[in-house]
């Protein structure tokens, strides 16, 4: 299994590659795109299970590494997980650590962000994955790299061919980056007005119970799996191998994480897909 870690400087690659170095596999950073073929058959060869990083110092011309990579793939079956991050997120991480942007130093930072976003932007457009690491300590973006490899060999195992993520949210923080589709679940009850229940989350039962008496919230779930159940197979004959769906709530506490759970446990039940699930505002990956 062979991975490319790519994304924004101050984003986390770092933070990537030693997640996957700590599961055995054999990481590369840096890695001049000329030589980009040759590393990968030599994993290849020697049955590694490797991971490469690569941003826009690996070539003088960021369209030559996304031409590589584009034209490469037809021979190498890896997977390119693109770690983002907010421009605020970015400026005061440089700023914390007292550090110039490495790709454009001559550039004030925020204009060095901006054109290495301009930059980076076919790479993310290529990604089979994109992690969006603003809200995330490096423990966090560890877990979700971590959960993504396991998902994805598990998936391999058993031969599926769709990766489904699930993410948890509130509208109050802004829409989740790389989402294909979002719910929007403020319609539905909210337990925060409930004294007993505004503490707790949508992963407790009594929150469950409270959810399941009301008829909106089942048909809503159903409607959900309808879609779902239409859209699968056309998602993959359309060749799509990642599939991230949103379901935001005015907290991301409540009724977000509720759905998510649901739909996730629904997906392994009929044996679709062994999604990954993130529930945002509470930090919780799995």
């Amino acid at each position: 299994m062979l991975f490319i870690i790519t994304g924004l400087s101050g984003a986390g690659k770092s933070t990537a590659l030693h997640a996957l170095e700590d599961l055995g596999f054999f990481c590369t950073d840096n890695l001049p795109v000329a030589m980009l073929g040759q590393w990968a058959e030599n994993m290849k060869q020697n049955e590694y299970s490797a991971a490469v990083g690569l941003d826009i110092r690996s070539t003088e011309n960021p369209v030559l590494l996304h031409q590589a990579l584009s034209n490469m793939r037809e021979d190498v079956q890896w997977k390119i997980i693109f770690i983002n991050a907010d421009d605020e997120v970015l400026q005061r991480r440089f700023s914390t650590l007292k550090r110039r942007h490495p790709h454009f130093p001559d550039l004030g930072l925020d204009r060095a962000i901006e054109s290495e976003r301009i930059a980076l932007t076919p790479l993310l457009h290529q990604a089979d994955m994109v992690l969006d690491s603003s809200r995330l300590s490096p423990y966090q973006l560890s877990d979700l790299v971590e959960s993504f490899w396991r998902k994805q060999k598990e998936t391999l195992n058993k031969k599926r061919s769709l990766v489904c993520s699930l993410v948890s949210f509130s509208y109050q923080r802004g829409l989740p980056s790389g989402a294909d589709m979002v719910v929007d679940l403020r319609f539905l009850p909210n337990p925060h007005y409930e004294p007993d229940l505004a503490p707790l989350t949508g992963k407790d039962s009594l929150v469950q119970d409270y959810f399941q008496k009301f008829e909106d919230v089942t048909l809503a779930e159903d409607k959900l799996k309808d879609w779902l159940l239409f859209i699968w197979p056309r998602l993959v004959s359309e060749r799509k191998r990642y599939f991230t769906l949103a379901f935001g709530c005015s907290g991301g506490r409540h009724r977000s994480v509720y759905m998510t759970e649901r739909i996730a446990a629904w997906l392994e039940e009929q044996d679709m897909s062994v999604p990954i699930v993130r529930h945002r505002e509470l930090g919780d990956i799995k």
